[in-house]
C-alpha cells in the first residue's frame, strides 16, 4: 500500500476493544462490497460468514465478492459462492505467498489450481493478485512478478475481472499491466495512491475501489484522489476484517459497515448517498456481472476460519 501515513492509519489503537461494531443506519439504495474476506475471523466474538451476510443484507449491502489469497481460501471462496446467492468469488495466490511457493517448487501447481477454479460460473474475478514490496525483499520480486503475470493471463483467458493488490509498488504494477496487457475490467483494490496515480489509473480505464481508509483523518491523499477521478470508475469495499472505517477504526471490519465508507465518500464528493450507491452498484455489476443467478454446487465442506489481527491488511 501507500506511504507512511497510510500505514500508520491501519494500526489498531491499543485501548480499542476488539469487538464488532454495531449496525450502521441502513442504506436506502443498496450497494455491493466488492472485496471482503469472510473466512477470516477476528474479534472477541466468532462471526460466521452467514451472520456477516445477514447483517450486511439488513443495512442495504446487496452482495459481496469473497476474495481468496491462496489455493485453500480460493477453493473455499468458490464453494461458498456456488451455494450462497449473495456471494461471488475472486480466486488467486496473494503476492506475498508467491515467493515461498516458488522456493518450494509449488507455484506452477498452485497457479494451475487457480486456473481450474476460474472456470466455475460464480468465480467472477482473479484476485487478489499484484505486487507487494512492503513485506517482500528483492529476492522475492521475480516470483511475485511471474505470479502476477500468470494471473493476468488467467483473467484474460477466462474473461474475468482482475483485482489488484498494490503495496509500495505503484509504478511496477502499472509497468506489468502495460507490458502484458490488462484485462478489460481491472480493479485497484483498496486504492492507496495519490491524486496523480488515481488519474493515471482512471485514464487507462481501470477501476478504483475505496475502503474504510478514506475515512481516516491522516490519509488526505485518498480523499484528494477520490475527488478527481470519474465516478464511472468508482467501487467500494471493506477488505474486512481489516481497515474498519471511522468511528470504529481498530475494531474488526465486516461487510455490514460499507454504509459508513459510502457515506464518507458521498461527503467528499458533495453528492447524495443514494445517488452514489446507485452509481457504484451499476459500476460493480459492470465489473462482476449479476449476483442473482442460482447456486450451482452442493454446500462446501467445513473450513476453519483464520484467526488474524484486523489492524493490518494483507
Amino acid at each position: 500500500m501507500g506511504d507512511d501515513a497510510f500505514l500508520r492509519a491501519r494500526e489498531r489503537p491499543a485501548d480499542q476493544p476488539a469487538e464488532y461494531p454495531p449496525l450502521p443506519e441502513a442504506l436506502v439504495v443498496p450497494v455491493y462490497d466488492n472485496h471482503t474476506h469472510l473466512e477470516i475471523q477476528d474479534g472477541l466474538e466468532s462471526l460466521d460468514y452467514r451472520e456477516q451476510l445477514d447483517r450486511a443484507s439488513s443495512v442495504g449491502v446487496r452482495g459481496v465478492v469473497q476474495v481468496g489469497t491462496d489455493l485453500e481460501t480460493s477453493r473455499w471462496s468458490a464453494d461458498v459462492a456456488a451455494r450462497e446467492p449473495r456471494v461471488l468469488a475472486a480466486v488467486a495466490i496473494h503476492p506475498n505467498e508467491a515467493p515461498e511457493l516458488e522456493r518450494r517448487g509449488l507455484l506452477d501447481e498452485h497457479l494451475a489450481g487457480i486456473e481450474e477454479l476460474a472456470s466455475r460460473p460464480r468465480v467472477r474475478a482473479i484476485g487478489e493478485t499484484g505486487l507487494d514490496f512492503y513485506r517482500t525483499g528483492e529476492d522475492g520480486r521475480e516470483a511475485q512478478i511471474r505470479s502476477f503475470e500468470a494471473h493476468i493471463e488467467i483473467a484474460k483467458r477466462h474473461g474475468l475481472a482482475l483485482q489488484i493488490h498494490d503495496r509500495d509498488a505503484h509504478r511496477e504494477v502499472v509497468e506489468v499491466l502495460d507490458r502484458v496487457g490488462a484485462p478489460e475490467r481491472t480493479v485497484f483494490h483498496c486504492f492507496s495512491g495519490d491524486a496523480a496515480f488515481a488519474q493515471l489509473v482512471a485514464e487507462r480505464g481501470w477501476y478504483l475501489s475505496f475502503a474504510g481508509t478514506v475515512t481516516f483523518k491522516n490519509v488526505q491523499q485518498l480523499r484528494d484522489a477520490l475527488e478527481i477521478v470519474p465516478r464511472s470508475t468508482l467501487l467500494v469495499e471493506t477488505d474486512a476484517p481489516y481497515l474498519t472505517p471511522v468511528p470504529f477504526r481498530g475494531r474488526p471490519n465486516s461487510a455490514y459497515l460499507i454504509p459508513l465508507t459510502l457515506r464518507a465518500m458521498a461527503d467528499v464528493l458533495h453528492t447524495d448517498v443514494s445517488m452514489l450507491a446507485a452509481l457504484i452498484s451499476s459500476n460493480t455489476e459492470l465489473v462482476y456481472g449479476q449476483w442473482d443467478s442460482d447456486p450451482v454446487d452442493p454446500p462446501p465442506g467445513p473450513f476453519e476460519p483464520h484467526d488474524e489481527p484486523s489492524g493490518d491488511a494483507r
